[in-house]
C-alpha cells in the first residue's frame, strides 16, 4: 500500500480492513479484472479505490499534472457518485489526485470546463458520462481502470445501452472491476464481455445474505394502523437518523405529511425533487436538523449516514435484493442497526416469501405499544448523562431559585411535562387479528350549510379535516357530505351537534372564514357525488332495480296468471294463440287473371314444372328468366334492356301488402283523378298522385304490378 494511502486511512481512524477490502487489495490480484460481489456497507468504496491505487500510480508515490482521466468510477445514482468522490477524495487526497464529475442534474458547463482542466479520477452516472462521449467533452484514451459500483442497480435501471457503449469506447488495455450485491445472469453475461479472465470474489457477509450487524424484526400490524405502527417504532427507538422506504412517489408525500403534523423532523426524498432539493436533504440529515427520511428505492440508492441506526419497510419490497439494498443502509462501519417490516395480514406470506429467499431471519412480534412506547422514554430519560454530572457555578443560582419556590415534586412533575412536551405521543394500535367492527347505523341527524362550494374549489376531502379540527369531532360523526354552487352542506350526528356549535362559537365561523349555519331540514338540492342534484332527498333504502320486462308473448307458465290482470270484461276468458295467417288467395269470377302471370289452367296442367320461372316484358311476352341476368339488390329485378320484371321478393311483399288493403278497402284520395279507366286499380301511391310528367305513361311503384293493357271489372278486395 502507497504511503500517501496509508497514512489516509490512519488518519480516518481505520486500524483493521473488512473482508471485502482485504480480498480486492491482495497483492496477487494487482491490475487483475475483477468481478466482486459485496452487501452495501461492507467499505468497498475504499476496498476499490485501494485495488486500483497500484494500476494508477505504479511505482510513484503522487499524480502527475492532470491531464486526460486515468480512472472511471461508474454509480447508478447521483447520490453515490458524490458520496464515491467524497470517499476517494480523501484517500487520494495526499497523493494530489485531481477529482471531476459528471453526474446527471448538475450544471453541464462547469462539467465540461473541469473536464477540461485535466482530472486524474472521474466519477459519473452513465447518462451524462455518454453525453460528455459524445459532445467531445472527455478522452477515455488514457484509461488505466474502470469500476462499476452496483452494476446490478444500473441494469435494473435500464442503464444496460450506455454501459456498453461506455466501455466500448475505454482502451482494451485496461484494469475492469465490477462491484455488485448480487451477481444475476445479465451480471455475468457483461463481466464475459467487457472483461479479461476476471477473478470471481465473493466475501462472507455477501454469502450469508445478511449483516451480522443487523437485526430483522417484522411487525404484524392490522391493515388500519399501518402508519401509526411507523409512528411508534420511530418513537420507541429514537433513533439519532432513520431510513422510512416507500414503493411509491405518492406514498412518501403522505407519510411524511403525516410525520411532520406529528412533530418529527422529516424530509423526503423521491425521483421529482431537484438535485439542489435531495442535496439539502441529505445535509439536513447529517446536521441533525432532521432525523427521518422518507424516500424510494432509487432515491435512497447509495445514500451514507452516519448516525443510521434504523431503517422502516412502510411498504415490502419487490424482491430480496431490494430488501437487502434498503437494509444495507444501517449497520455499517460497525454499527448496529434495525430493519424492521411493517407487515399487514395481507401480506404476511410475501413477507415470509422474502425473507426466506434472502435467507434472513426475522423476529415476528406486534408493533410497540403505547405503554412499551412511554416505558422506553422513562428509561431514556433516567438514564441520561445529565443526571450524573456535576452543577455548574452559572446553574448553582437558578438551581436554588427553583427549590427556594418550588417542593422537589413540582420541579419532578415540570420536567416529566416538558420532556413529554418534546416528543409525540404514541399511537394506540389494534389487535392485528380483529376483525373489524361493522359499522353501527348513523342516527339521527342535522344540517349544516357551509359557506363556499364548487365555485370556490370546495371538496369532500378538505370540508372534512377542516370541520373535524374547528368542531372537536371525529369523522365518525360526520355523515353525507353534499357540495353544491355556492354553498356546501355536511351532516353530522345529532349528539354531536351541540359540542360542534360550541366549539366553532357563536360566530359560527370555521377555516377560512366560511360560516356555517343550522338547517330546520335536509337541503332540497343538496349535490350528489355523481354531479345530479337532489330534487328530493332520499330517507329509506335504495329501491332495487328490476330487469325489464321481456317483450312478446307471456311463457306458457304464466298463462295462468294472466285473468288477473286482464280488464274486468276479459277475464272470463283467457287469451288465445292467434290463428295461422290464411295463405289462400282471394278469387273473383268477373275479375280477369293478371297478365303477368300463366292462366291457372295452364299452371294445373303442369303441377311439376321445373326450373326457374318465366318473366314477362312489359309488352306480355314470355322472357326466359335463366337466359336474361338481373341486376339484384334492388325491390324489383330489372332485365338488360331495362324493362321491370316481378322479382320474388318484391312480389311476395306485394301480394301481402294487396291483401292487407283488400280488407280495409283501396280507396283513393278523394277529389284526386283516378289513374286508369273507371274501376281499375289506380297506380302510384294511395294519396292518388301519379308518377311522372302529365300525359306520360304512368310509372308503377317499387314492387308494384307492372303497367299494361288496363283490366276492367271492380278492383281486387273490393265487393262484387
Amino acid at each position: 500500500m502507497k504511503t500517501a494511502l496509508a497514512d489516509a486511512i490512519a488518519a480516518r481512524g481505520y486500524s483493521t480492513l473488512t473482508p471485502v477490502q482485504e480480498a480486492v487489495t491482495n497483492p496477487e490480484l494487482t491490475g487483475v479484472d475483477m468481478l466482486v460481489s459485496a452487501q452495501t456497507g461492507s467499505g468497498k468504496t475504499l476496498g476499490f479505490g485501494l485495488a486500483i491505487a497500484p494500476t494508477l500510480l505504479g511505482d510513484a508515490e503522487k499524480f502527475g499534472n492532470a491531464s486526460a482521466p486515468l480512472a472511471l468510477v461508474i454509480a447508478p445514482t447521483r447520490e453515490l457518485a458524490l458520496q464515491v468522490k467524497r470517499e476517494l477524495s480523501w484517500l487520494y487526497a495526499g497523493a494530489g489526485a485531481v477529482m471531476a464529475s459528471c453526474v446527471g442534474g448538475m450544471d453541464m458547463r462547469t462539467e465540461r470546463q473541469a473536464l477540461g482542466r485535466g482530472a486524474h479520477i472521474v466519477v459519473a452516472t452513465p447518462g451524462r458520462l455518454r453525453d460528455h462521449i459524445m459532445r467531445g467533452s472527455i478522452d477515455l484514451g488514457s484509461l488505466r481502470a474502470v469500476v462499476l459500483d452496483e452494476a446490478d442497480e444500473m441494469l435494473d435501471l435500464g442503464f444496460r445501452e450506455d454501459l456498453e457503449f461506455i466501455l466500448g469506447q475505454a482502451p482494451d488495455q485496461r484494469q475492469t472491476l465490477l462491484f455488485s450485491a448480487t451477481v444475476p445472469a445479465a451480471i455475468a453475461k457483461l463481466a464475459e464481455s467487457y472483461q479479461k479472465d476476471a477473478v470471481r470474489i465473493s466475501t462472507a457477509a455477501a454469502e450469508a445474505g445478511q449483516h451480522a450487524d443487523i437485526e430483522y424484526r417484522a411487525l404484524n400490524v392490522s391493515p388500519r394502523d399501518g402508519e401509526n405502527a411507523i409512528i411508534n417504532v420511530l418513537r420507541y427507538y429514537e433513533s439519532p437518523n432513520a431510513l422510512v422506504f416507500c414503493n411509491t412517489r405518492a406514498m412518501v408525500a403522505r407519510l411524511t405529511t403525516r410525520l411532520s403534523n406529528r412533530g418529527f423532523a422529516v424530509v423526503a426524498l423521491s425521483g421529482e425533487l431537484s438535485q439542489s432539493e435531495r442535496t439539502h436533504a441529505l445535509q439536513a440529515m447529517r446536521d441533525g436538523r432532521a432525523r427521518v427520511c422518507v424516500a424510494t428505492d432509487v432515491a435512497a440508492r447509495g445514500i451514507d449516514l452516519p448516525n443510521l441506526d434504523l431503517v422502516v419497510h412502510a411498504e415490502l419490497p419487490g424482491s430480496h435484493e431490494t430488501l437487502l439494498h434498503r437494509s444495507g443502509r444501517t449497520g455499517r462501519a460497525g454499527r448496529k442497526g434495525v430493519s424492521v417490516l411493517v407487515v399487514p395480514p395481507v401480506a404476511r406470506k410475501k413477507a415470509e416469501r422474502i425473507l426466506n429467499w434472502a435467507k434472513l431471519r426475522a423476529e415476528w412480534g406486534p408493533a410497540p405499544s403505547a405503554d412499551e412506547v412511554t416505558a422506553k422514554d422513562e428509561e431514556r430519560m433516567l438514564n441520561d448523562e445529565a443526571w450524573s454530572e456535576a452543577i455548574t457555578d452559572a446553574e448553582a443560582g437558578p438551581v436554588a431559585k427553583l427549590l427556594e419556590h418550588f417542593n422537589p415534586e413540582q420541579i419532578a412533575a415540570a420536567y416529566l411535562r416538558m420532556f413529554h412536551a418534546k416528543h409525540s405521543a404514541p399511537e394506540d394500535l389494534g389487535d392485528p387479528g380483529e376483525k373489524p367492527a361493522p359499522r353501527v347505523a348513523f342516527g339521527p341527524s342535522v344540517w349544516f350549510s357551509v359557506s363556499g362550494g364548487r365555485a370556490k374549489g370546495a371538496e369532500p376531502r378538505r370540508l372534512l379535516p377542516m370541520l373535524c379540527k374547528a368542531g372537536g369531532i371525529t369523522r365518525e360523526d360526520i355523515g353525507a357530505i353534499r357540495i353544491g354552487d355556492t354553498e356546501s352542506y355536511v351532516e353530522l350526528r345529532k349528539p354531536a351537534a351541540a359540542g360542534f356549535k360550541a366549539s366553532i362559537g357563536d360566530k359560527m365561523r370555521v377555516e377560512d372564514g366560511a360560516e356555517v349555519a343550522e338547517l330546520s331540514s335536509p337541503p332540497a338540492m343538496a349535490q350528489r357525488p355523481g354531479g345530479k342534484p337532489d330534487s328530493k332527498p332520499r330517507t329509506g333504502p335504495k329501491p332495487e332495480w328490476k330487469k325489464p320486462a321481456p317483450k312478446g308473448p307471456p311463457p306458457a307458465s304464466q298463462l295462468d296468471d294472466l285473468p288477473a290482470i286482464l280488464p274486468p270484461e276479459d277475464r272470463a276468458a283467457k287469451p288465445s294463440k292467434p290463428a295461422p295467417k290464411s295463405t289462400a288467395k282471394v278469387q273473383y269470377d268477373d275479375a280477369p287473371a293478371p297478365r303477368h302471370k300463366k292462366p291457372k289452367e295452364d299452371n294445373a296442367s303442369s303441377p311439376h314444372r321445373k326450373g326457374p320461372k318465366p318473366d314477362f316484358t312489359r309488352d306480355g311476352a314470355v322472357t326466359d328468366a335463366a337466359a336474361k341476368p338481373k341486376y339484384k339488390g334492388k325491390p324489383d329485378s330489372y332485365t338488360k334492356g331495362g324493362a321491370p320484371t316481378a322479382g320474388k321478393a318484391s312480389s311476395k311483399k306485394n301480394r301481402a301488402r294487396t291483401a292487407a288493403k283488400a280488407a280495409e278497402g283501396y280507396a283513393s284520395k278523394p277529389g284526386s283523378k283516378p289513374a286508369g279507366k273507371p274501376g281499375a286499380k289506380p297506380f302510384g301511391k294511395p294519396s292518388g298522385k301519379p308518377f311522372g310528367k302529365p300525359g306520360a305513361k304512368p310509372a308503377t311503384k317499387s314492387g308494384a304490378k307492372p303497367a299494361g293493357k288496363p283490366r276492367s271489372g271492380p278492383p281486387k278486395g273490393s265487393a262484387s
